[in-house]
């Protein structure tokens, strides 16, 4: 039995993306204070991919850093007790900034509030949004995306698979489903 089923494809990927851009430009008048911050993994390639689309649509590279904000999650212990922790670059002052994060999935929204209790050490933002390719069910905190590609209902236990070109090779997602 075949549990796994493909919600977007490469074309999807790309016409969301550009939709997302144009959304954030609309809401964003002024760019002048505007940064991504990519939330490692592929939210960091997210990021490089809106970057890339409003450098071709505005002829302006918005800023991109990179978080990992794996120590700063409540639940670390529980998800491995020798966590890997990848890089953050963030080469700017985010002190002022309109600071869009960026990720694959929203799920319970427990990422998004260590991304943010993580970007807290760099400095005060003026304002924080959430950019996210699929935005599903279970919220365990209030937390909600501003910019998102395709809301999906699931179980659980499902598991939303996003693959990016540049970590998986291709551009997909894919919904695993879960135990009954």
């Amino acid at each position: 039995m075949n549990n796994e089923k493909e919600i977007l494809s490469e074309s999807d990927i790309d016409r969301i993306l550009k939709r997302i851009c144009s959304e954030i430009l609309a809401a964003h008048k002024d760019i002048e204070n505007l940064v991504f911050i990519g939330i490692q993994t592929r939210g960091v390639y997210l990021a490089k991919r809106l970057q890339s689309e409003i450098l071709k649509l505005k002829n302006v590279e918005i800023p991109t850093g990179i978080i990992d904000i794996t120590l700063y999650r409540d639940d670390w212990t529980r998800i491995d007790i020798n966590p890997v922790v990848q890089d953050t670059n963030i080469a700017f002052s985010v002190d002022g900034k309109q600071i869009i994060l960026i990720d694959d999935v929203l799920f319970t929204g427990r990422t998004v509030r260590a991304a943010m209790d993580a970007l807290m050490d760099f400095g005060r933002p003026d304002r924080i949004e959430l950019a996210v390719l699929v935005d599903r069910d279970y919220r365990e905190l209030p937390i909600q995306a501003n910019y998102s590609g395709k809301t999906v209902t699931t179980s659980y236990s499902d598991t939303v698979n996003v693959m990016l070109k540049e970590y998986d090779g291709e551009d997909k997602v894919i919904i695993m489903q879960g135990k009954p």
